[in-house]
């Protein structure tokens, strides 16, 4: 495995980060007049950059230390500053596997990083096979892996993550988004063994909370000092924070929540299935269904009709919607509306 600083960007190795006022304070509580921040309000002061209070909540849970902990403006955030981190643009690359969080693309593409897209396999695995084609590239920066994996819903075998933890050398991202839907333990239990190995996890799924726009990254603590000589100096609002922490510390409404998605995600399996459109209902281990209809195009516009979104795949995955689950009264109304069109 190479050493993380051999990884990194020669720019950012030597960048010198933006000090902000409030970071440079201490913490110490008094009257500030260092910000040049309004005086009157009850939002008037700028947030703690290092959200110090949500990351010792978030240690707390996740029995992680705080200094394990980043926390972005959403995941996409930390996915942009992954590739600034560690990839020189039109000379590094990464390595996903397709069909993905398009996301990893997207963010590849605003810093000219060239992607290295792998096909999953037909039962949506990795294909270890190809990918170890490429593990000897010294240009290869980063491996990303999405389990359990959007938009096909299946977590990926852990015997093929601990493959590519123990043979790629650069840095390897799980992303655990849907983590707490799949029932599967965390790599979070492996960060001290692999020091290249950064998790994600976010509020904007189990915890409800995609307005938010929490993302957390879980690394050994020289890449999270990386992360944070990159990030914006207050990437997360007063707001933002505060709504957090007032969900992280109510973990019975969280529990109850999550019990009653996979509740009505097992309803909702058993009535797809009775359906006469419904050709294939793919293994989910995340809050959602990848499945495939006898005529997509036709199903997809006739629930934009009656105000039912989904998330239609085709252009990625043959005749496929992805569809989340929600609340059993709107879980009815979709299965009552696709009862109509059979």
């Amino acid at each position: 495995m190479r050493d993380i600083k051999q990884l990194v960007r020669p720019n950012i190795l030597n960048l010198k980060p933006y000090s902000s006022a409030r970071g440079e304070s201490g913490g110490v509580e008094g009257i500030f007049l260092d910000a040049n921040e309004n005086p009157f309000g009850e939002n008037n002061r700028y947030p703690d950059p290092y959200q110090k209070t949500l990351k010792q909540k978030i240690s707390q849970i996740k029995n992680i230390p705080a200094e394990n902990i980043f926390l972005g403006n959403g995941s996409d955030e930390i996915i942009d500053h992954i590739y600034r981190i560690f990839c020189n643009p039109k000379e590094d690359k990464a390595l996903i596997f397709n069909p993905t969080f398009g996301m990893y693309q997207v963010a590849a593409d605003l810093n000219e990083v060239e992607i290295i897209d792998i096909p999953l396999t037909s039962d949506f695995q990795v294909d270890i096979e190809e990918a170890k084609k490429y593990f000897n590239d010294e240009h290869l920066k980063v491996v990303i892996i999405c389990t359990p994996n959007n938009p096909t819903g299946n977590n990926i075998h852990s015997q093929d993550i601990d493959f590519i933890l123990n043979n790629f050398g650069g840095v390897t991202v799980i992303d655990e988004a849907y983590i707490d839907f799949s029932g599967r333990e965390s790599y979070l239990k492996k960060l001290n063994q692999y020091p290249n190995l950064i998790v994600f996890q976010t509020l904007s799924k189990a915890w409800g909370l995609a307005g938010v726009r929490v993302g957390m990254a879980f690394a050994q603590t020289e890449i999270i000092k990386l992360l944070n000589k990159v990030k914006h100096p207050y990437n997360l609002s007063v707001l933002n924070q505060k709504v957090a922490l007032e969900a992280l510390n109510n973990i019975d409404e969280f529990e109850r929540r999550k019990a009653v998605i996979l509740s009505e995600k097992e309803k909702m399996y058993e009535n797809l299935q009775k359906l006469p459109a419904v050709t294939k209902i793919f293994p989910s281990d995340a809050n959602f269904f990848l499945v495939e209809f006898f005529d997509v195009k036709k199903i997809f516009n006739e629930l934009l009709k009656q105000g039912i979104v989904v998330r239609n795949q085709s252009a990625r995955i043959n005749n496929c919607l992805r569809i989340t689950v929600g609340t059993s009264e709107e879980n009815g109304k979709l299965i009552q509306t696709l009862k109509n069109l059979s």
